[in-house]
């Protein structure tokens, strides 16, 4: 076997054991790697109903045939769980030196069982593991724990740390690495705390398995070069990611006010010009040269990396405008190890459950300093509002009651990334299907919609387009794993993909083989809520409710009056449910599982659902 190590390194945290197991190229050569491997391997090993934050769930730290192969940004790792704010599959891609360690040390995937005792970390160098009491570390944040690790293993071992959210079970905690790398938004950061496991460091000296290494360098670290040229001539990283912010306010489309409205004139304070200016550092994954960690400077004088996501979720979503005092709730977002997304919608639900008297309280929008003590109570679960908080805005908004539910900005419980689609169905579909929950990463066609379609539209090119998305990303981005912003941002032609895959792995895959694996994954990832939520129907794909109001819609602007319209977004996911094989709840057919060589596991989805035979 070539491009994979073919070994899995299977760790008992209960009683601090270890073995190797193995998983043949067949397994490889249908699932890929990253996102397909963690999908395919909870499904067979997780017991339905179980608690993600009990010692029965199982962290997954997942690579695949091109990781830490020097090309370009192939330094993604994949980590993966059983979601405890999804309550299904949940994951998330990080950038680290895990990528490229674990690669070294010899092993394309980690599975972490049960439960440490008492708090601590893993150490893994080749074949060697070891397990340490983390008590210099547990209880601070996840700067100061990298610090710590680094300086006991160096600056380019592989590390993955949570912070006190993490350790406090926050439902939205993510894990951590490097400057400002984070990953996990469905809470994989709270499994590895109710673990007890506060990092994992991994380091190597092997060879990574290629089938022609000469080929292989020659062709990735020209187009390293390639890639970096192209960045430096369209200028993309002077704004990285933030970019989007003015182009984003200009569409009437961004976050502000708990996406109540979708502009702001104050907006530009927060823009890519402004972050770029204010740059004290820039970061950047391991093999990438088109690095996008803008660190700037918040009030408190800490360097705080910021990307589009915190901007638009702690800025404008919060209104908020003071660029240093959005850094600084970026900033404790990333110590604390908690999603700024999740993070910023529940701080801003909580704000509009306040104004629309569902709750009481004492948090206004545009009140940094107050937004900076809640978001503290959350991350250390302080008292019954910082409680409240930690577990996410559909959670408080059913705790609330008086119909906030509407207003709670997420899909099956993960919180809408920074593109406000209330009159933008295609973008809404996308969150709505997503397979892990509400996630631009996975079918981000807002800017196709907005810029090569009729605004508004509901016509069956856009499910199409959501497919299309979903498949490539799902398959190549998600499972390779790699970056997607060469594709995205600077035009790098996908054709790329199968190349670098066939050259590691000696294959002779062409684009639709992992058009093909997208769907294979996707149909599981959609099995996989089905087996959790056995009546699930198609409200599960639904967006939030409050984009369906017209009482909600903008009333001034080009978009003013529009918003979602029931029967028609009803009609589009029906053509999305078509195009995929699934009946009209949304659950994968008999018939199309088997297409997809998923007959066994249509067989143990229907012993649990009601699975229509196609």
């Amino acid at each position: 076997m070539k491009g994979w190590t073919g070994n899995i390194l299977r760790i008992n945290l209960t009683d601090k054991t270890f073995k190797i197991d193995h998983f043949t190229e067949e397994f490889a050569q249908k699932w890929i790697g990253g996102r397909g491997f963690a999908l395919k391997i909870l499904w067979d090993e997780l017991k339905p109903g179980i608690d993600p934050l009990g010692p029965d769930n199982k962290l997954l730290v997942v690579q695949g045939p091109i990781s830490g192969v020097p090309m370009p940004n192939s330094g993604k790792t994949i980590v993966a769980a059983k979601s405890p704010l999804t309550g299904t599959y949940g994951d998330g891609n990080l950038g680290t030196h895990v990528t490229i360690q674990m690669r070294k040390a010899g092993y394309d995937i980690l599975i972490f069982e049960g439960k440490l005792a008492s708090p601590g970390y893993v150490y893994i160098q080749d074949d060697k593991v070891e397990f340490f009491p983390a008590n210099e570390i547990w209880g601070k944040g996840s700067y100061d724990a990298q610090a710590w690790l680094e300086t006991k293993y160096g600056k380019t071992a592989g590390i993955l740390s949570i912070g006190q959210g993490g350790e406090n079970q926050v439902l939205y905690a993510i894990i951590r690495s490097m400057e400002g790398r984070a990953g996990g938004r469905p809470g994989i950061g709270a499994v590895m705390g109710s673990k007890n496991l506060k990092a994992i460091v991994v380091k190597g000296t092997k060879e990574i398995p290629l089938a022609d290494p000469k080929a292989m360098k020659e062709r990735g670290v020209g187009d390293l070069k390639k890639v970096g040229a192209m960045d430096k001539s369209s200028k993309w990283s002077v704004q990285g990611t933030n970019a989007v912010l003015s182009w984003c306010n200009e569409m009437w489309a961004l976050p502000v006010r708990n996406m109540r409205f979708s502009h702001h004139e104050e907006a530009w304070k927060l823009d890519g010009q402004r972050t770029s200016e204010a740059r004290v550092a820039t970061y950047g994954c391991p093999h990438c040269t088109m690095r996008c960690g803008i660190a700037i400077r918040d009030k408190e004088g800490h360097e705080s990396e910021i990307d589009y996501e915190n901007v638009g979720m702690l800025g404008p979503n919060l209104e908020i405008f003071d660029l240093k005092q959005m850094a600084s709730l970026n900033y404790m977002c990333d110590d604390f190890g908690v999603d700024t997304i999740s993070a910023g919608s529940a701080l801003s639900f909580y704000a509009d459950a306040i104004d629309q008297g569902a709750t009481k309280g004492d948090f206004k929008f545009g009140d940094a300093e107050r937004a900076k003590e809640l978001l503290r109570m959350a991350a250390l679960r302080e008292g019954v509002v910082g409680n409240l908080l930690a577990d996410g805005s559909l959670r408080m908004a059913r705790k609330f009651g008086h119909d906030s539910e509407a207003y709670a900005i997420q899909c099956k419980g993960l919180d809408l990334s920074a593109y406000n689609c209330k009159y933008v169905p295609g973008q809404a579909l996308a969150f709505g299907t997503s397979g892990i929950g509400a996630h631009h990463k996975e079918a981000w066609i807002i800017t196709y919609e907005l810029k090569h379609s009729e605004r508004g539209a509901y016509g069956r090119d856009k499910a199409q387009k959501v497919v299309d998305l979903q498949r490539i990303r799902s398959s190549i981005f998600e499972s390779l794993p790699i970056c997607r912003f060469p594709w995205i941002e600077l035009g790098w032609d996908l054709k790329n993909y199968p190349e670098y895959f066939n050259l590691a792995t000696g294959s002779n895959w062409t684009l639709e083989d992992f058009t093909n694996t997208g769907d294979r994954i996707y149909s599981l990832l959609r099995a996989f809520w089905v087996r959790e939520n056995p009546k699930t129907d198609r409200t599960a794909d639904y967006p939030p409710r409050i984009y369906f109001d017209p009482a909600n819609a903008e009333k001034e602007g080009p978009t003013a009056g529009k918003h979602l319209e029931y029967d028609k977004y009803d009609a589009l996911l029906d053509h999305y449910y078509d195009i995929r094989g699934w009946d009209k709840r949304g659950v994968p057919t008999r018939k199309s599982m088997e297409k997809l060589g998923l007959a066994e596991e249509a067989e143990q989805l229907s012993k649990l659902a009601e699975v229509a035979p196609g």
